[in-house]
């Protein structure tokens, strides 16, 4: 009786401590890769948000030991998939991308980096990427830049000319 009792409590204390644990928000600003948003409206009213976590550098260099140039899918940030949002439909480097919210992923490499629109938006990193998913892929040119950013950063200017910046590599690609 006494141990059906103790089991009872314990099982009671587990459930109760998972269903705790479970309720408790994660406070993401602590991670080692903090989120960040941008978040603009373009001079043509096309509002772009990019929701990103922000992976640091810490002495590593773009296209060896993170974004490797090795052709695979990267998940273009860390932790959660990047998400990339417009609100209305827009052409991303003269191709059609309907208004909606998808995942951002890409594949780095010295001279060209593919940008890679996927429709699953929310999903873990590049884990969970299918590329059957697909809404649409942009190849762009790389540009060096002048200063080195410590953690990866977007930018998006009126324009709707959107910047991935991190160390020295700038990946641009337009949005109109």
């Amino acid at each position: 009786m006494k141990k059906t009792f103790l089991l009872s409590l314990l099982v009671v204390v587990l459930t109760a401590a998972g269903a705790f644990a479970q309720d408790k928000k994660e406070d993401k600003s602590k991670r080692p890769s903090p989120p960040a948003l941008v978040k603009e409206t373009t001079k043509s009213g096309v509002t772009i948000t990019i929701d990103y976590s922000q992976p640091s550098l810490k002495g590593r260099t773009v296209g060896k030991e993170v974004a490797p140039y090795n052709g695979e899918v990267w998940r273009t940030g860390a932790n959660e998939a990047t998400t990339f949002e417009v609100n209305k439909d827009v052409k991303v480097e003269g191709k059609a991308l309907a208004a909606g919210k998808y995942s951002l992923h890409s594949i780095p490499g010295e001279n060209q980096w593919v940008i890679i629109f996927n429709k699953t938006a929310n999903q873990w990193g590049s884990y969970e990427y299918k590329q059957a998913d697909d809404a649409l892929r942009v190849t762009v040119k790389p540009a060096k830049s002048a200063t080195s950013t410590e953690k990866m950063t977007f930018a998006i200017d009126k324009s709707g000319k959107v910047t991935l910046m991190w160390g020295t590599v700038s990946v641009p690609f337009n949005v109109k």
